[in-house]
């Protein structure tokens, strides 16, 4: 795993945990929001912050929220980037 790669997760989960009214250091890769009792309105919350942080759109099937999990979150957030950056090159 790359420094990058903890960077994308780390904003990942700060975001998540910031959202999710829950403290970051009980996260893990395999957590799930459903996991994590957090409801569904919150977690688009979650998508819309990455987005925008990233400046990345999700298609609308990128990010499974019900039973994916954090790290099927952070994956698709760095396949995003990937799409934007070899767009961009």
């Amino acid at each position: 795993m790359t420094a990058a790669d903890h960077t994308v997760r780390d904003a990942v989960f700060a975001i998540v945990a910031k959202q999710g009214k829950v403290d970051v250091g009980v996260l893990t890769p395999a957590s799930t929001l459903k996991d994590l009792g957090i409801a569904s309105l919150t977690a688009i919350e979650i998508l819309f912050e990455i987005e925008e942080k990233f400046d990345i759109d999700f298609p609308d099937q990128g990010a499974d929220l019900d039973s994916g999990t954090l790290q099927h979150l952070v994956d698709a957030v760095e396949g995003a980037l990937a799409k934007k950056n070899a767009k961009a090159g």
